[in-house]
């Protein structure tokens, strides 16, 4: 029996298996963003502004300082696409209530509306794809997903998820 799971972990651990997963990946990530992008490019946005956008409405009242640390971005990157968004209406700073220092991090209602648009858009493939797939197969993309992370970024999203 010891044979039969080595010979079928040895399958899935051949190089033009793991490169077919890679290719596959990248071209999940390209269709997935692809509806997302075309609305971004109609009002000047882009990937950048979307990932912004997305964990500042998951995580309202966040600290610029957290958003850099899950973006692993420079702070001139961050201070570009946060300053377009403010500029533009969708996002607003407010200054910390204990700690003057910290700017935390809000959607406007305008931010709201865009980053739900761009939201549900995405959440429509996933449960597209969910429901063709079955729920064992769902676990074990996540469970795939989170090994490719690294360790830190696996330790703040469990984290994350436990507390809401």
């Amino acid at each position: 029996m010891a044979d039969i799971k080595s010979s079928q972990k040895a399958l899935f651990l051949r190089k033009e298996t793991l490169r077919r997963g890679i290719e596959l990946l990248f071209y999940a990530y390209r269709d997935f963003t692809s509806e997302a992008d075309s609305i971004l490019s109609e009002i000047g946005l882009g990937r950048a502004h979307h990932r912004v956008l997305y964990f500042v409405g998951k995580y309202s009242g966040m600290t610029v300082s957290d958003l850099l640390s899950i973006l692993r971005i420079t702070k001139q990157s961050l201070s570009r696409v946060l300053s377009h968004l403010i500029a533009e209406g969708y996002v607003r700073q407010q200054i910390g209530d204990t700690d003057k220092r910290q700017r935390l991090l809000f959607l406007t209602s305008k931010g709201s509306a865009l980053e739900a648009r761009l939201t549900d858009i995405q959440c429509k493939r996933f449960a597209n794809a969910y429901l063709q797939s079955g729920a064992s197969d769902v676990a074990g993309f996540e469970q795939v997903l989170n090994a490719l992370l690294d360790e830190h970024t696996n330790h703040h999203n469990k984290s994350k998820i436990e507390n809401g």
